[in-house]
């Protein structure tokens, strides 16, 4: 992978990460456009993975700071209870991890066709959730989270937004819209770093010969600070409901991705 392709792919994942218009969609098309070797690929998926994580962490510092020093050790039962509802929205992708991570990894094999199609669910999940009337609620409940929890696993499919798929189905749920935007954004901090620490632990990264330092550093760093912006650009976007055009944009890609397949 050459220092421009990592800067261009590092832009791509950050942007996208939080932008409800699907990172790995928009990476199988990046790596099919830039015909980038499969070489280091999951060594630099990994790294720009981290590099959105380390931005949700800087965007929520304060949250974040506060759930745990609040929650963990029980001081408020607020906090407690706001944590154990983002833990309990992490076991269906757990599950999904531990027993079908080889059958979710063989999909992302450059397959545009799946890629439009579930970019087509993008779509057609973000257009309603512009068009859902907002509640004023008493916050994400415990089945709230747990459904989340699986719309998040859900998008483990190629082309099928994280960011898209949780907030869309926290609203369609009723809830408010900056609540649902803040919580699709700390839950995927337990997944995404567990990930990282099994692929770790587990080795695959001893035959990654392909990942050479400087591209994982370029694009850890670009990653980093488009994800921080598109981090706050999101919350915003959420909260004015303005979902309607990302779902426009969904649907473009997606029609692209399936006649280019």
């Amino acid at each position: 992978m050459t220092l421009f392709e990592a800067f261009l792919l590092g832009i791509l994942q950050g942007l996208t990460e939080f932008l409800p218009v699907s990172s790995s969609g928009h990476l199988e098309l990046g790596n099919h456009i830039l015909h980038t070797p499969v070489e280091g690929n999951l060594a630099f998926a990994l790294t720009v993975h981290a590099a959105t994580v380390l931005s949700t962490i800087t965007v929520f510092q304060k949250e974040i700071s506060a759930l745990l020093r609040k929650g963990l050790t029980f001081k408020e039962r607020q906090e407690t209870i706001y944590l154990g509802k983002l833990l309990f929205s992490a076991l269906p992708i757990a599950v999904v991890g531990l027993l079908f991570k080889e059958k979710v990894e063989s999909l992302y094999s450059g397959n545009l066709l799946l890629v439009g199609c579930f970019l087509l669910v993008t779509a057609v999940l973000l257009a309603f959730a512009h068009f859902r009337k907002e509640f004023r609620g008493k916050g994400i409940s415990w089945m709230n989270s747990f459904v989340i929890g699986i719309a998040q696993a859900f998008a483990v499919m190629p082309g099928l937004s994280r960011s898209g798929a949780t907030i869309a189905t926290g609203i369609l749920m009723g809830n408010e819209r900056k609540e649902v935007a803040r919580f699709s954004f700390l839950m995927v901090l337990l997944p995404v770093l567990g990930a990282n620490f099994l692929e770790i632990a587990g080795g695959n990264l001893k035959n990654d010969a392909g990942a050479d330092l400087l591209p994982l550093i370029v694009g850890f760093i670009t990653a980093y600070v488009s994800g921080l912006l598109a981090c706050k650009w999101m919350i915003k976007i959420v909260s004015r409901g303005k979902l309607i055009y990302f779902a426009i944009y969904c649907l473009i890609i997606a029609l692209i991705a399936i006649f280019a397949a």
